[in-house]
């Protein structure tokens, strides 16, 4: 099923999103340095029955390069200008990483636009020292080299992909490999300071969240371990909690089947109309 590509006009500039099929909203936000195509396993499965709306989050893929880094509350004003320009009341959310993230910011600020929740990959604390230390080098040698992209690919490739991914699944490694040489090196110095360097606790945002809210993990990611995924999962009053055995930190792009299988399930239980 082809989609359609619009253009949204938002706080943090012109974000592209790619809509694809009709019935209820169901927004995809992916992770840092990745663009809506993150999704595709997910959009040809549930455009049959749901209105897809896939996002190349602010700075990356068509949309507007970022020119100043941005605080989550200004992510989550940004989804809701996009829900506005779709004329979309409530949706389904779902995010990976920087999506999770933002999923649970948007989640408890704006709770009547909110059928539920699924989380995947994501942490709801602040930076730890080495975190922020390894990025931090990483913007430092990205300014440095300008648009030499090598050291980002190779930066995307292990924090993003697990041992199983990389012996077994080729493609998904080429689609991480090819999205991240095409990220704008500067843009996403904003975002990477943003979403990783100035990443805020949002433990006690998410205990006011009372949306039906599925936290997934990947046992293999390095980036935010099991227990960092469950301590988010913690945090939400009445969240599920799935992990994947076979995936890291990009699940839906490394086991599309499983988390279609996963998050259908868990609709079907909490949006019986959906």
């Amino acid at each position: 099923m082809s989609g359609v590509d619009r253009d949204i006009p938002t706080g943090l500039g012109t974000l592209h999103v790619r809509i694809t099929g009709a019935g209820p909203a169901m927004l995809l936000w992916p992770s840092l340095l990745m663009d809506h195509a993150l999704w595709d396993g997910q959009v040809a499965y549930f455009s049959t029955r749901f209105t897809t709306v896939a996002i190349d989050p602010p700075g990356h893929g068509a949309s507007t390069p970022l020119d100043r880094p941005f605080t989550f509350g200004e992510c989550a004003q940004a989804l809701l200008q996009i829900l506005d320009a779709l004329e979309i009341d409530r949706a389904h959310l779902v995010g990976n990483s920087w999506g999770a993230m933002i999923g649970t910011t948007f989640t408890a600020l704006y709770p009547e636009r909110v059928l539920t929740a699924v989380l995947m990959n994501g942490t709801a604390s602040p930076a730890g020292t080495r975190q922020r230390l390894e990025y931090g080098a990483l913007l430092a040698l990205a300014r440095v080299l300008g648009g030499f992209r090598g050291p980002l690919v190779h930066a995307a490739l292990s924090a993003f992909l697990g041992p199983e991914t990389m012996r077994s699944r080729p493609e998904v490694v080429e689609q991480v490999r090819r999205t991240v040489r095409a990220d704008d090196i500067g843009s996403v110095a904003h975002a990477v300071r943003s979403v990783v360097v100035r990443r805020p606790d949002q433990r006690e945002l998410a205990a006011s969240i009372r949306t039906p809210t599925l936290v997934v993990g990947g046992r293999q990611d390095s980036t935010f371990p099991p227990a960092e995924v469950e301590e988010m999962a913690r945090a939400i009053p009445g969240a599920e909690l799935s992990f994947l055995e076979d995936a890291a930190h990009l699940v839906a792009l490394e086991v599309p089947d499983a988390v279609n299988a996963l998050v259908d399930d868990f609709l079907r239980r909490h949006a019986p109309h959906g």
